[in-house]
């Protein structure tokens, strides 16, 4: 007797702290399993019941999909049960999602799908971007996976560098999108393992070193005099708030709304990692708030007046299309004030990350604590700017070899 169920792999956790959701197969005491393309963080996940709790925004969609699929697959597994004919989970896969095809293009145009579905429209549009620019090198959208090879990628890198310009590090991000789309294909039994050209072909990267402002150089970021309620003030105060408060991205200082403002604490849902999370604000962050604190609060109303109040952020494309829009803004005005302010390091929004980053840790605050504030998934993340106050510490010390 074969049986079938919808399990949630805790045990295959990824560095977003979610699982999938597969369909697993139980035949002849073998057990393999089927992907249902769902991600999902544990608490989104009604055990009990093996399905998505009504909490999570697209439950409905998701619980109405793996019901079918499971019906559509447990009568597959019955049909060949009766039968008596034995069929690989391969084939159970095909019959249930039909045939994947090997075409990269249309393999990659499911993930970017997929992304959307997620409401992933950074990822999805960079992404998309990096298809555009395979497309632009290779001439056509008929290309399948077996045609790229070490050499292959080796004329993309060549093509990069040569038509674009590109950096190393921005032909790495380009590189490791086809890595994923290979390990997908492999995952999903589209193509064999011994297929996939990253086997030999190795990623190039150059490391890069995090700007970061001083003291110094943040207390003469905000000593810049801008015209009182013009954007470049606003801009100013953002990025100091942020510099003061968990390096706050600045997706999320955007939709901070007066709600979210308890008191001391400002309480809010990371947008990028999903994280919920409460921070004392402190006194210098909080005179920036309050400079822009009206009479008549409106708790719906944004903190700091960037993004219109009658926006529906429940349209999450056009979110996104706004907060893009806003952040380039943001990061040319804040060049302007490190011009006048004297100085020379690249500025962009969020330098005031990294500068939360290294001033709490050179203040004492515990790796740990600092790892939390900032909504790190893991806290190797918040490693790379202990190393960076770390080689500070020593660069100090070798005062005593003179």
């Amino acid at each position: 007797m074969a049986s079938v169920a919808i399990i949630f792999r805790k045990d295959k956790l990824n560095s977003k702290k979610k699982a999938p959701v597969n369909f697993r197969i139980i035949k002849d005491r073998k057990i393999s399993y089927v992907s249902a393309g769902i991600m999902l963080h544990e608490k989104d996940w009604d055990e009990k019941n093996r399905k998505v709790k009504k909490s999570h925004k697209n439950a409905n969609r998701f619980n109405s999909f793996l019901a079918n699929k499971f019906t559509e697959l447990q009568d597959n597994v019955f049909e060949h049960q009766t039968f008596g004919k034995s069929v690989p989970t391969k084939k159970l896969k095909e019959e249930i999602y039909g045939k994947v095809p090997t075409n990269i293009f249309t393999f990659s145009d499911s993930v970017l799908e997929s992304y959307k579905s997620q409401n992933m429209f950074g990822t999805h549009d960079k992404a998309k971007a990096i298809m555009n620019k395979l497309e632009s090198f290779h001439g056509s959208r008929n290309l399948i996976f077996q045609d790229i090879t070490p050499e292959f990628l080796n004329k993309y890198d060549t093509y990069c560098r040569s038509k674009w310009e590109n950096k190393t590090n921005t032909v790495h991000k380009d590189m490791k999108y086809f890595r994923k789309l290979f390990n997908d294909a492999v995952r999903l039994e589209v193509i064999e393992m011994k297929e996939n050209p990253f086997l030999k072909y190795k990623l190039k990267i150059e490391k890069t070193q995090r700007t970061f402002l001083s003291e110094d150089e943040l207390t003469a970021f905000a000593s810049v005099v801008c015209n009182p309620g013009t954007r470049m003030e606003l801009h100013q105060d953002m990025f100091v708030f942020a510099s003061y408060t968990g390096g706050l991205r600045v997706s999320d200082v955007l939709q901070l709304k007066w709600k979210n403002l308890d008191k001391s604490h400002i309480n809010f849902t990371i947008q990028k990692t999903g994280t919920q999370l409460s921070i004392l604000v402190p006194d210098k962050a909080m005179k920036i708030i309050n400079k822009y604190k009206p009479k008549k609060i409106d708790k719906e109303h944004f903190i700091f007046p960037m993004l219109n109040n009658k926006l529906d952020v429940k349209d999450l494309r056009l979110m996104d299309k706004e907060i893009s829009g806003a952040t380039a803004y943001i990061n040319k005005n804040l060049k302007e004030i490190a011009k006048i302010a004297e100085i020379s390091k690249p500025i962009s929004f969020h330098i005031s990350r990294h500068t939360f980053a290294t001033r709490a840790l050179r203040k004492g605050i515990s790796i740990d604590k600092v790892s939390k504030l900032m909504g790190h998934a893991a806290i190797r993340e918040t490693q790379v700017y202990a190393k960076i106050v770390n080689e500070e510490l020593d660069k100090a010390m070798e005062v005593f070899n003179d």
